[in-house]
């Protein structure tokens, strides 16, 4: 590990920004999300690309929202917000491919003060793999 003089800021890698991020929320695994969605308890967020949803598939009753268009989209007082944005207490599960740019998507909207957003352990990939639905 580098060490650094007082004052001095050292680069952060990304493994170790991710930790960091991670720590100011909880994240959920697919069974927990699934559940939640269908109790209608949480929006499913889907951040992949076209291409990746065109490949595997899209979650059923889940929002597709680009990931340059997300803070936008949620924002409950922006202008270009999607009607589900309801308000800053909305539990949002961002989902990526597999867990990774969710995860900075998620701490981007705790920012907006959409303080119940997380994302899923393992993105859709981990959604996928324990069976639950595809279209």
């Amino acid at each position: 590990m580098a060490v650094s003089a007082p004052g001095e800021r050292r680069p952060t890698g990304i493994d170790e920004f991710l930790e960091r991020v991670r720590e100011g929320y909880e994240r959920i695994e697919a069974p927990a999300a699934y559940e939640a969605a269908r109790a209608g308890e949480a929006l499913l967020v889907d951040i992949r690309y076209a291409a990746l949803r065109e490949r595997d598939g899209l979650i059923p009753g889940a929002l597709v929202i680009e990931r340059n268009e997300l803070e936008w989209r949620l924002d409950p007082q922006g202008s270009h917000r999607v009607p589900e944005a309801t308000g800053h207490d909305l539990r949002i599960v961002v989902i990526c491919n597999e867990g990774y740019a969710s995860s900075l998507a998620a701490a981007s909207l705790h920012q907006l003060g959409l303080h119940r957003a997380t994302d899923l352990v393992g993105g859709f990939q981990a959604w996928r793999t324990a069976g639950f639905p595809v279209t």
